[in-house]
């Protein structure tokens, strides 16, 4: 018999009961133009309309709701590039109790100011010579904090999970659904979900092709470290899986497609321009995936997470606007 996985799928709609009313329930869009380039019915989970402009608040909320009344007292941390810090800051702040953050120097400055906008204490970091999990455990243990970190975390992957559990809701059954992966969290949340729902729904990560941990380790079968990868996908420029997600997405996922910067760059124009939504770099590799037709053959009806939209005006126009 199977070994049982990290998170159930009960403990997917445990999370989905606990932020009932506190997270949005995020509209799923429709576009012909995007079903005629992808040769299917997709299906588009806008997680950028999601609080903080992404899915991370799911985890981090149901994580933090999940601690005793002492450890919330006493604080949270938290490490992370921006969505997850922004998450951690307002989860902190709906339950409570305060959040301190470390984030790496090169962070969007806009993720920054809105984690602080929250009333985080944000703490910096190298990200390409510093080890942001050891700078994190040592900073929760030495000021008493609770650590939530930003995917390898059963109540986070849980809390994510949650984005697919509504997208399948809301369509019915999909014949597969593509998912962008940096740690891997969303990813093995949503598989998680969809699997329990759907037993034969097929389930696509994506990463940025400078940025192919996952992959890798999934041909692999245990977990390999790439070099700290540079890509207009911050969120997803990770050296290694986290460890509770690949234990999931082992399991579950059935492969992981690539994407290069231009093509993602490319799927931000086209969200812009034929769904007048706004994604970030990462919040649009799923999407990217399907246009650049990196997914394979697809089924008649697609679900894709559009991860986040955290991205300001200078910076998305420096990306979309034509060379």
């Amino acid at each position: 018999m199977a070994a049982a996985l990290p998170v159930s799928p009960d403990d997917v709609r445990d999370a989905a009961a606990r932020l009932h009313g506190v997270a949005h329930r995020t509209p799923v869009l429709t576009s012909r133009a995007l079903n005629a380039l992808a040769g299917s019915e997709v299906f588009v989970k806008c997680e950028n309309f999601q609080r903080v402009g992404a899915f991370k608040f799911r985890g981090a909320y149901n994580a933090a709701a999940r601690l005793s009344p002492g450890q919330l007292a006493r604080g949270i941390a938290a490490y992370s590039s921006g969505n997850h810090a922004q998450a951690v800051a307002l989860a902190a702040r709906e339950l409570g109790t305060g959040a301190v953050v470390l984030m790496p120097e090169d962070a969007p400055r806009s993720k920054r100011e809105a984690t602080a906008g929250y009333g985080a204490e944000i703490v910096t970091y190298d990200r390409y010579t510093q080890d942001r999990t050891a700078l994190g455990e040592a900073l929760a243990e030495e000021r008493g904090l609770a650590l939530i970190p930003p995917y390898d975390h059963p109540d986070v992957i849980a809390g994510q999970g949650t984005a697919a559990l509504e997208l399948l809701q809301e369509t019915g059954e999909l014949g597969a659904l593509v998912v962008p992966v940096g740690g891997g969290g969303l990813m093995a949340g949503s598989a998680v979900a969809a699997r329990a729902l759907h037993p034969a729904i097929r389930l696509v990560g994506v990463e940025p092709a400078g940025s192919d941990d996952t992959r890798r380790s999934l041909a692999s079968g245990e977990r390999v470290t790439v070099p700290v990868p540079r890509t207009v996908a911050d969120g997803q420029a990770l050296p290694t899986p986290g460890a509770v997600p690949f234990a999931i997405n082992r399991s579950l996922v059935d492969a992981i497609a690539l994407v290069s910067d231009e093509e993602i760059v490319s799927a931000m124009r086209f969200v812009f321009e034929r769904l007048k939504v706004v994604l970030e770099p990462s919040g649009a590799s799923a999407v990217a995936a399907l246009l650049a037709g990196r997914v394979g053959d697809l089924p008649p009806r697609v679900g894709v997470i559009a991860s986040g939209g955290n991205v300001d005006a200078r910076r998305f126009a420096e990306l979309v606007a034509p060379a």
